[in-house]
């Protein structure tokens, strides 16, 4: 197959397509959807909790929440409440369980059937390229993008560079598609700020009273989780 790029270690390519391409040649694939279900994901799981992901916000989720007997993510605009706002989870309590529905996210992280499965952003980038080394040398990161209003996939800059940040902790052969990534992330390392904020996807969060989330999401390195998908949800 021409798009699985089998023929290297390191494998990079956009959403569910990209991911469905390079799964099964993979040892461990890496979800990579920094602004902001991965930031979120790491923020919680390093307090201790553990977190559903769900692909759908609606009624299904409330009764998936019950099932577990775990809390639901409210509306990002909910004030004092646990939500996709990496922010908001700060303060979430450890053994705490949390659904996070997520379209991107986590859509892609219950659809890589049989192979594990981790979430990485900037803030833990080295941590989680360890672990899913330990899995084998064949590692597949998948940048989630954002949506355009049609649906259609909008390959974004933050998650490119956080794909590039867990590749460049990872040794092996690089595709071309991760090499751009983690030029990418050599580009900006030095001001992920600064980069996240003049981006598209920051501009947005910051526009909606968001820049926290965005402060959180290009911190580098500062997290020692490792989130993995056990069964269905992600611990540390």
């Amino acid at each position: 197959m021409y798009f699985d790029q089998a023929e290297y270690d390191l494998r990079c390519e956009w959403g569910m397509r990209g991911l469905l391409a390079l799964a099964p040649a993979s040892d461990a694939v890496v979800i990579v959807d920094v602004l902001s279900f991965s930031t979120a994901v790491d923020i919680a799981v390093s307090n201790g909790a553990c977190v559903f992901p769900y692909r759908w916000k609606d009624d299904s989720a409330f009764r998936f929440a019950r099932e577990k007997g775990a809390l639901l993510a409210s509306d990002r605009a909910a004030t004092g409440a646990y939500s996709l706002s990496p922010a908001s989870l700060r303060s979430i309590p450890a053994q705490a369980r949390i659904v996070l529905p997520s379209p991107n996210g986590s859509s892609l992280a219950l659809s890589a059937n049989g192979v594990p499965v981790f979430t990485a952003c900037l803030r833990n980038a080295p941590t989680v390229a360890k672990r899913a080394a330990a899995c084998g040398s064949r590692v597949a990161l998948i940048p989630a993008g954002e949506r355009w209003e049609d649906d259609t996939l909008r390959p974004c800059l933050e998650d490119l560079i956080g794909a590039g940040a867990v590749l460049a902790e990872l040794a092996g052969s690089p595709s071309p598609e991760a090499e751009l990534a983690v030029s990418s992330f050599a580009r900006f390392r030095r001001a992920l700020r600064d980069a996240f904020s003049r981006c598209g996807s920051g501009k947005e969060l910051i526009q909606r009273g968001f820049a926290e989330d965005v402060e959180l999401a290009a911190e580098y390195a500062v997290s020692s989780a490792a989130p993995v998908l056990d069964g269905d949800r992600f611990t540390a």
